[in-house]
């Protein structure tokens, strides 16, 4: 894999319960990896979600080749948040792993609706 194309870095969150003081239990996104990789936008479209028109944009994210990242996880780039609806490595010659990605509203960073 060349490594001129992977030339945008991306944090690596997973979800994580904690407590809060009235004894609830919050999600909070937890940055576990940094890495370098390739984001294209596959596809875009509006829904209609809740009475209201949201875009949704599909995004195939390419990393070297790594074993601890599973679907319900998020990557950051920027300001930018996905949420990892698939895992696709290259078992062959385990070279790159590729993410089916889903690219998050602001909305549902701030509120977590896109969690696990």
């Amino acid at each position: 894999m060349a490594a001129g194309s992977l030339n945008r870095r991306v944090r690596l969150q997973h979800p994580q319960q904690r407590e809060n003081p009235a004894n609830e239990a919050d999600l909070e996104w937890v940055e576990f990896a940094s890495a370098w990789a390739s984001i294209r936008h596959t596809s875009g479209l509006k829904a209609l979600i809740a009475g209201a028109d949201r875009p949704i944009v599909r995004a195939s994210v390419r990393l070297r080749y790594r074993r601890d990242v599973s679907m319900g996880m998020r990557l950051v780039h920027g300001d930018d948040h996905y949420v990892v609806e698939a895992v696709l490595p290259d078992e062959d010659r385990r070279e790159y792993v590729d993410l089916v990605c889903r690219l998050l509203s602001p909305r549902e960073v701030e509120s977590d609706e896109a969690g696990p």
